[in-house]
């Protein structure tokens, strides 16, 4: 048996007595229950990490070692998100050497082919149906639905000193350091651009800032303020009919079908499907001093510099907030369903509109929505965590809009988390309660008893994945969402 000491940065240490023939993952195991933590990585004295897949014995190290460990932050990309067909989970620690997907295999839940590319991973962006992993070197690593931007080799030459990707639901972008944009994905069809292609303004992208995306086109800002389009025309991929309107851009928004750009002056300037909201004439005198602008899928909804609020576009999604106007003073922040908009106020009430069967109506609850801190939504339900650590629910019933028959437990709530039809929350005791639809995650039971020491839970449409304090996780309902990880929970600790 090997005695080895390790210790926090803190200076808080355990010493761990453990079989010479055993792991660096098992011990980092024992260092992570010990101490609480829900990934560390193990530093010996020369200041390098080891080697968690390596024996103890192979790692060199010897009876009375020291070694430090260092806390790192375990995160989960998904695919599937906008997904009824399937999905998939890929965990990995910035920096890592390995990254463990599960679900739906064609979606990214197999990464086997490429998984010995996977070193140094410092971020995941997803689709519906791929993975694009940014490595610490510059280069992109790419799987799942081919068509969906898993395989990048038409592309793989360009993708050189990668800083951000963003994503449409079939295609990547990727900006490189030289300020250029590359992109891949599904292309063109008779009946849909999908973004893949950005060959018709490549010589326009150039000094790219940032990339946002609706479901099917791009808009990039370029360091001038200037932006440059591409993708499905009617999603907001053309937006000749603006474009001497949109210099001095500073952010940009989308929802399915639309973008809305907010200047330097505090306007805002919009283009796509006029009924997703492209089209913003209506309110276009009310858009000064815009801050923050929030989406449902067919409407946009803009808090002013004064803390009101200004929407358009569906009126049967939010566009249309006339009935609430006089209330919408003194706003903070916006939540969006689907359908509906929640605005917390100031004095931490809530006001709603929009789709009164998606959370548009918060009538019945109203008098419980005091000292609201935040509010979560699946895409037909709110969910509103009130300062004592309760949880106040409404909108459709079936999708998490009820919460009565856990809402004794739904005390000390620290996070909610959402999915298409269910809520996680996490509680104080490290605990997690779900309500809502069943087949997305609402019932939790069958790993109830595993939910202990949770410290974020992440989902895709269907699913839900829970990290816990020793690095491990916990994964309940639609196996082919992600909802089982059964085949990889040894995987978790040589990560």
């Amino acid at each position: 048996m090997l005695q080895v000491t390790v210790a926090l940065p803190s200076g808080c240490s355990e010493e761990f007595s453990i079989p010479q023939s055993s792991k660096v993952g098992d011990l980092r195991i024992l260092a992570q229950k010990s101490f609480q933590r829900g990934f560390l990585r193990l530093v010996a004295a020369g200041h390098h990490a080891l080697d968690p897949a390596v024996s103890l014995q192979a790692a060199g190290l010897e009876d009375g070692d020291h070694l430090t460990a260092i806390v790192l932050e375990a995160k989960l990309a998904a695919t599937g998100r906008r997904s009824m067909v399937a999905g998939a989970f890929a965990w990995f620690c910035p920096g890592g050497d390995r990254v463990v997907t599960w679900g739906y295999p064609d979606f990214g839940g197999d990464s086997s082919e490429v998984q010995e590319q996977l070193e140094g991973v410092q971020q995941i962006q997803a689709n519906n149906g791929a993975f694009a992993a940014i490595l610490a070197d510059g280069l992109v690593v790419t799987w799942g639905e081919a068509d969906s931007g898993g395989d990048s080799s038409e592309v793989q030459d360009q993708l050189k000193g990668v800083q951000q990707v963003q994503a449409t639901s079939y295609a990547f972008a990727a900006i490189l350091a030289d300020g250029s944009v590359v992109t891949w994905g599904r292309p063109d069809s008779d009946f849909k651009d999908f973004g893949g292609d950005s060959s018709e303004v490549q010589d326009q992208l150039k000094g790219v800032q940032q990339v946002q995306a609706t479901q099917f086109a791009f808009a990039a800002i370029l360091a001038d303020g200037s932006v440059v389009t591409w993708g499905e025309a009617d999603s907001g991929g053309d937006s000749s009919e603006v474009q001497d309107q949109l210099k001095g851009v500073q952010q940009v928004h989308a929802n399915d079908n639309a973008f809305a750009a907010i200047m330097a002056d505090g306007s805002v300037v919009t283009w796509g499907d006029p009924g997703y909201g492209g089209d913003s004439s209506e309110v276009q005198d009310l858009l000064k001093g815009v801050q923050q602008v929030q989406a449902t899928r067919l409407a946009f909804a803009a808090i002013l510099a004064d803390e009101s609020v200004v929407t358009w576009g569906s009126p049967y999604s939010g566009g249309d907030s006339s009935k609430v106007q006089d209330q919408l003073k003194a706003v903070q922040q916006v939540q969006a369903t689907q359908f509906a908009f929640a605005a917390i106020l100031a004095d931490g009430s809530v006001v709603t509109w929009g789709d009164p069967d998606q959370g548009g109506d918060s009538s019945k609850v109203q008098d419980q929505l005091k000292a609201v801190q935040q509010v979560q939504a699946t895409h037909f339900a709110f969910a509103a965590i009130v300062a004592d650590g309760s949880v106040v629910t409404w909108g459709n019933p079936c999708y998490g809009g009820d919460s009565s028959k856990v809402q004794e437990q739904l005390e000390g709530v620290q996070q909610v988390q959402a999915n298409n039809g269910a809520l996680a929350a996490i509680l104080a005791d490290g605990s997690v309660v779900t309500w809502g639809e069943a087949d997305s995650g609402g019932d939790s039971s069958e790993v109830q008893d595993q939910l202990k020491g949770v410290q974020q839970v992440q989902a895709t449409s269907h699913a839900f994945a829970a990290i816990l304090a020793d690095g491990s996780v916990v994964t309940w309902s639609a196996p082919d969402f992600g909802g089982d990880s059964s085949a990889v929970a040894t995987q978790f600790a040589y990560v």
